[in-house]
Order: C-alpha cells, then sequence, then structure tokens
C-alpha cells in the first residue's frame, strides 16, 4: 500500500516539476479551430486570437500577450488540444517577435510538438513546421527554413497561411540574393485578397522590395517603394512598420543624394524612437511575460493546496505526509526560479538598453552627416551663384554709369534691384548654414555699444525716408562706454531688427531701446528692444515666425517682398551668446523684439575721441594695377571699372601667371581672386609676399562658408572685397590701401 503510494507521489511530483522548469504555458494566440466556446464574457477563442493579430501587427505585443493568455485560458477550461496547440504554435511566433527570448519560443514549439503526437490535427502540424523555419531562418539556416515552408505548404492551404509562407519566402530568397524569386513574391504580395491581413502582408511586401532593390542598387525604385509601405503603414498603425520604412527611406534617400528628405525621414526616426520602441515598452512587455508566468505558478500551487485538502480527509496519512513534502520543495522551487527569471529579466532589459542607446547614436551620426552634407551642398551653391551675380551687378552699374536713355535706366534700375535681392537672399543663407555648421564664434573686442547703434541707425534712415517712418534711439547713459563683445554680429542682429520694423511700418514710429539692467564690476546686463508701429503678427503666427521662410502670411510676402530669413538670422545669432529673442505684437497696432545680453565692460579704458568714417575722394588717375582673374567675364567687368577712374591694369588669367608678373613688373596694388584652377589666390599670395612685402594686396573673391578671413590676411593680403561688391566699396578700398599706405610710409 505504500510502496504504491510512493509511486504515485514520485509520479505527482515528477509531472509538477517537469511543468515547473519552463515558463507558464497558459498563453495562446490566433487558433485556426472552430471551436465556439466562450468565456464568462461571452467572448469566444475567434475574438481574442483575430484580437491578437491585430495587436501584433501594431507591434503592441503586451497587449497581445494578454488576448492570447485569455484565449488559452478558454482553451484549457473547455479541454479543447487542437486550440492549446494553435496556441503554443502561435505563443512561439509571437516571442520570436520579441526578439530576444527565442528560449521561450522553442519551449512552446516544443510543447506544441508533445500534443500533436497524440493527436491527428493538420493545420496545427503545418503552423508548427511554419514556425520551425522561421527560427531556422532567424539561426541563418536558410535551405533548411526553406524545406521546412516547403513540408508546411503541403499539410494546409489556407489562404492566409500560405501568404505568410509567400512572405517569408521572399525574405529568405532575398537574403541568398535569388532576387527574382523573391521579386515575384512580393509582387504577388502587394496584390493580395486576404480577408484577414491584405494591408499588412502588403506593407511588409514593399519593405521586402525596398530592400531587395536597394540591394541591388536601384534606391529610386528602393525608395518609391518604402514611401508606399509607409504610406500603409501609417494607415494601418503598423508602428514597426513605420519605424522599418524610415530607416530604408533614409539611407535610400542618402544614397540618391536626396539629403533633404534623407534628414527628414532620419529627424522622423528619432521622433518616433521615444514613442515606439521606448524603454517603457520595453520594461511592459518584459512585466506583462513575468506577471503571467507567476500567475501559473500561483495556479499550480493553488491546484497542491486543493489536492493536500483532499488528502487531508483521506484515511492514508502517509500520502498526505509524502504531498505536503512535494508541495514544500515545488514552493521552494517556484522561489528558485523566480529568482533565476528575475535575474535574467534584469539582464536582458539591460542588453535591450544599451541597444537603444546604440541605435540612437547611430541615428545621431546620420542626422549630423546628412546636416554636413547639406550644408556643403549650400556652400558649394552660393559661392556659384556670386560669380555670375558679380558679372549682373558689375555690368549693371557700368551701363548705368554710361549716360542710358531714361527708359534703359528705368530696366536697368529695375536688374539692379533684382541683383541686391538676390545677393542679400544668398547672404542671410550663407549666414544661417554658417551657424549651423558651427562655422560662426562671437568675437570678444572692445566697442562702443552706442556708436555701434548709431552706425545701424545712420545706415537705415533711406529706408526709414522712403516709409515716411522715424528711427528713434532711446539710449540709457548708465551703460558703461567700453564693452566686450562681438560689435560686428551685433551689428546684423540690429540691422535685421530695425531693417525689419522699417519694412512692415509706413508713416509710423521705430524705436531702438538700451538700457542697463545690471552692473556688478565687470559683470553687465542690457535689455534691447526694438519696437514699431507697423502691421503687427497674428497670435497664431508669432509661433512660427523665428523660423526660416516664415513671413506671416502669402499676402504679406507678396506686398512686403523679402525672404522670411532675416528673424531666424536674429535667433542664430543671438544664440551665439546664450541670449533669446522674444516678441510682443498685436495686429494693427506694431510689434516689440525684446532680448537681454550678459557683457563684460572694461571701466579702466578712457574713451576715445568720437569720430566717423567719411568716404574719401582719391585721384586714382595714373595708378597701374594687376587683375587676377580666372572668369573672362569679371576680367571684362573689373578692368572696365578701373578704366572709369583712369586705372590701367595688367590681367592674370592664374596664380602662377599673377606670380610671374609680381616678379617682373611693379603695380600700384593687386586685386587677388581667391577660387582659381591650379594654385589658388591664397598660395600666389604666399608666393608673391616671399619677394615683395609692400605691394597692397586686395583679396577680391566670392566667398564661401568654408572660407576664413583669417587665412587671407595670414596669407598676406592687406583687405578683403566679396563679390558681387558696391562699385564705391570697391574704390574706397583700393584708395585706402594704396594712398593711406603712402602717408603712412611717408610719416613713419
Amino acid at each position: 500500500m505504500i510502496v504504491d503510494t510512493l509511486h504515485r507521489s514520485r509520479a505527482i511530483i515528477l509531472l509538477i516539476w517537469m511543468t515547473l522548469i519552463c515558463p507558464q504555458l497558459s498563453y495562446g494566440q490566433q487558433v485556426d479551430s472552430t471551436s465556439q466556446k466562450v468565456d464568462s464574457l461571452g467572448r469566444g477563442l475567434a475574438y481574442y486570437f483575430d484580437e491578437a493579430r491585430k495587436l501584433k501587427n501594431q507591434n503592441k505585443l503586451d497587449l497581445a500577450i494578454k488576448s492570447i493568455e485569455k484565449a488559452a485560458e478558454v482553451a484549457e477550461t473547455n479541454d479543447d488540444v487542437k486550440a492549446l496547440i494553435d496556441s503554443y504554435n502561435k505563443f512561439a511566433i509571437l516571442y520570436l517577435e520579441l526578439g530576444k527570448d527565442q528560449d521561450r519560443a522553442l519551449f512552446f514549439l516544443d510543447r506544441s510538438k508533445t500534443l500533436l503526437k497524440d493527436v491527428e490535427y493538420p493545420y496545427g502540424n503545418a503552423i508548427y513546421r511554419y514556425v520551425d523555419a522561421l527560427v531556422l531562418f532567424k539561426n541563418e539556416k536558410s535551405f533548411q527554413a526553406l524545406l521546412m515552408l516547403e513540408q508546411a505548404k503541403q499539410l494546409n492551404n489556407d489562404r492566409n497561411f500560405f501568404n505568410k509562407i509567400l512572405l517569408v519566402e521572399g525574405d529568405i530568397y532575398t537574403s541568398l540574393e535569388k532576387y527574382d524569386v523573391a521579386s515575384k513574391n512580393y509582387n504577388s504580395l502587394i496584390v493580395n485578397t486576404d480577408i484577414y491581413e491584405k494591408d499588412y502582408l502588403a506593407t511588409r511586401a514593399y519593405l521586402g522590395l525596398a530592400a531587395l532593390h536597394f540591394r541591388t542598387e536601384e534606391y529610386d525604385v528602393s525608395a518609391s517603394n518604402a514611401e508606399e509601405a509607409l504610406k500603409l503603414a501609417k494607415a494601418n498603425n503598423f508602428f514597426k512598420e513605420i519605424y522599418e520604412a524610415n530607416v530604408q527611406l533614409t539611407e535610400s534617400y542618402g544614397k540618391l543624394g536626396s539629403f533633404d528628405l534623407a534628414l527628414e525621414r532620419n529627424m522622423e526616426l528619432l521622433r518616433i524612437k521615444d514613442s515606439i520602441f521606448t524603454i517603457e515598452k520595453i520594461k511592459t512587455e518584459t512585466k506583462t511575460a513575468e506577471k503571467i508566468q507567476f500567475e501559473f505558478m500561483e495556479g499550480q500551487i493553488k491546484q497542491q493546496d486543493e489536492k493536500i485538502e483532499e488528502l487531508t480527509e483521506s484515511e492514508n496519512r502517509s500520502e498526505v505526509a509524502v504531498i505536503l513534502t512535494s508541495a514544500f520543495l515545488i514552493i521552494i522551487s517556484l522561489l528558485a526560479v523566480s529568482l533565476y527569471r528575475n535575474n535574467q529579466i534584469k539582464l536582458k532589459t539591460n542588453d535591450l538598453l544599451q541597444t537603444k542607446n546604440n541605435e540612437l547614436q547611430a541615428a545621431r551620426d546620420a542626422a549630423v552627416n546628412a546636416m554636413d552634407a547639406k550644408t556643403n551642398f549650400l556652400s558649394t551653391v552660393s559661392h556659384e551663384l556670386r560669380t555670375p551675380l558679380y558679372a549682373v551687378t558689375g555690368l549693371t552699374h557700368l551701363l548705368l554709369e554710361e549716360n542710358p536713355s531714361e527708359n534703359q535706366k528705368e530696366h536697368l534700375k529695375a536688374l539692379k534691384f533684382s541683383g541686391d535681392y538676390l545677393l542679400n537672399f544668398i547672404n542671410d543663407i550663407l549666414q544661417i548654414n554658417k551657424i549651423d555648421a558651427d562655422k560662426l564664434e562671437p568675437l570678444n573686442i572692445d566697442f562702443n555699444l552706442k556708436r555701434t547703434l548709431q552706425e545701424v541707425i545712420d545706415s537705415l534712415q533711406q529706408s526709414a525716408s522712403a516709409n515716411n517712418t522715424k528711427i528713434k534711439l532711446e539710449y540709457d547713459e548708465e551703460i558703461p562706454s567700453h564693452l566686450m563683445s562681438d560689435p560686428i554680429k551685433l551689428s546684423q542682429v540690429f540691422m535685421n531688427l530695425v531693417g525689419n520694423a522699417l519694412k512692415f511700418t509706413k508713416d509710423g514710429e521705430v524705436r531702438v531701446i538700451a538700457k542697463l539692467l545690471k552692473k556688478e564690476e565687470e559683470d553687465v546686463t542690457l535689455y534691447f528692444e526694438v519696437s514699431d508701429t507697423g502691421i503687427g503678427i497674428s497670435e497664431e503666427k508669432q509661433q512660427s515666425i523665428f523660423e526660416g521662410f516664415e513671413q506671416g502670411s502669402i499676402q504679406i510676402n507678396r506686398e512686403y517682398g523679402g525672404t522670411g530669413l532675416g528673424l531666424t538670422i536674429v535667433k542664430s545669432l543671438l544664440g551665439l551668446f546664450d541670449s533669446r529673442i522674444q516678441l510682443q505684437s498685436e495686429l494693427g497696432k506694431g510689434s516689440t523684439f525684446f532680448f537681454e545680453l550678459h557683457l563684460k565692460s572694461k571701466d579702466s579704458l578712457v574713451d576715445d575721441i568720437p569720430f566717423e568714417i567719411t568716404e574719401q575722394d582719391f585721384d586714382f588717375k595714373g595708378l597701374h594695377l594687376m587683375i587676377v582673374e580666372d572668369n573672362k567675364i569679371n576680367q571684362v567687368i573689373t578692368k572696365k571699372m578701373l578704366t572709369k577712374k583712369d586705372i590701367t591694369c595688367d590681367i592674370a588669367n592664374n596664380g602662377m601667371e599673377a606670380v610671374e608678373l609680381a616678379k617682373a613688373n611693379k603695380y600700384d596694388a593687386i586685386l587677388m581672386d581667391i577660387h582659381m584652377p591650379g594654385i589658388s589666390g591664397e598660395e600666389a599670395t604666399i608666393q608673391i609676399r616671399e619677394f615683395d612685402k609692400e605691394t597692397p594686396i586686395i583679396a577680391l573673391t566670392a566667398i564661401s562658408l568654408d572660407d576664413s578671413l583669417e587665412s587671407f590676411y595670414a596669407a598676406g593680403c592687406n583687405d578683403v572685397v566679396t563679390k558681387p561688391f558696391k562699385p564705391e566699396v570697391f574704390y574706397q578700398k583700393i584708395g585706402e590701401n594704396i594712398f593711406n599706405k603712402t602717408v603712412k610710409d611717408s610719416a613713419s
């Protein structure tokens, strides 16, 4: 009697232990059996499996797990073995989808295999082989996976199941570089008529084609398919596919050289990473799996408690003792398994955290590369535009000097206006890209703030008069006269703010205010304000007015013109000083822009004698210059501009000719282009300075983003004039560098 009892007890212990050494089994997913049994809520297996399928396709794996659990409970309650087999198979698929727990997937696949031995169920066998093929493909055993898929097709002809096999075969053939076969599979899925997953299968097929054509370097076709996949994925909330489509588009557009589109897709990746593949989602999925595991453990303990209670009422006390001992051992085992699983979960979570960090770093690097490519592109374009623009503005100036008729003069003035407008536009884009590329750093030199503001206002008085508008400066005399900062960039800030205010103000007033807020030793905090009585800005547009190309509305752009980049430049420049521009405005009543700056003062310095830079009149007659220029049209224009002032010149077509002419002749000055074939203007200047230290050399160049004024001066240039230029500036620079230098040399 006791021996029989011990045998029965050992059998019970062995059965329970075999169940507990692996995680819980009350999971399930969509079954294709026809059981219509329902749970307490009146929901059948079909409901839960359909819900789980939809949640899986939307990458909501934690919710899909919960639906599967409920379905499996219905199957177990009703002793539906086929439904349980399907649950194990589909649960394995879900864990493969999670990607980090293949052991659990294999466990449920093994449970399915065990049950299939005792029941005749072709569909269950087909799904089992399909899942096994997924595992083999995941482990890079592609040919074995194809063989397993072929066996699966022989066991079942369900349309949805057949479509899924086509999709996996397409992925396998792509990995084996059998692109023709893979393409046929994908194209057949794009037009599929699946009643369950039509859009999902089409989305995956488009992604497959995108990856295939990327491998074959057909990047335009790859991008087209990825765009179609993205469109379908967004329409159906297929979050994983949205992410994959954006990754594919970033790579394809990058290969095509469409850097703006690549950057746009990459920025989209950064936005969706924290909404789809977040750490919180990982934690939720992990907690869901852990919760279900412990629920299963608690169920097993409850079953043992019920068994013990039954045996307690029995007269066989020895069997009760054995069962009590078994229960104790089981509880200890459960605790050990729980601790082990918790530790494994923590390790896997840490791995996922590291993976996410690596993905974010890679995305950031890709975004930076795309931005660099865009910056270099705009730099090159802006430089190339300046050269023909120099011809436009130069020829316009020469024609206006030749006493044209009134009709011609009107057309020439319109041409000059268009040239100036285009030049300002190029300068604005170049300025923004210099800031974005971190190629601008503020200087820290001594300057007089009041003089700087007054110079800005004086330069804009003509625009103010044209609009019958007055500019008023309200300056706090408590502000130290000597401040340390970058007066050039501050001038740009106020030129844009005041110029913008004048553009939108007619018959009104623009006020520029500078106040001292705080002074502690050499630390000074200043408040600046530029206000106008113009048209104002609507409340909804105030949030976007500082973005590039924004001007409030299309009507405003058409009426007042401009590029809409002025305020963007202001915002970017103030960012270099760790300051932020702010705005208050009301339609029809005007606008006020204000900001604060933290500067250093130099109280120990004595004020310079006030002076104004006045334009000098120079007698250029008899001067002989050398023009170094590789562009024939620019040669003609520059030579004619010099001839207008009775200046003779020689022309060098490149840097080497310039060096030879400088050795053989004496020139009053050299006008040196920087960008030339062969040796550059900088290199030519360095070589000339080896034997001629005196002749003024003026860099005459279409400066680009990568050019550095400091490098021009370091090479030996005396001054720089950027093309295209205003003629008066051109003549002024020549005169200053020839005659002022002569006066200085005579005095010494």
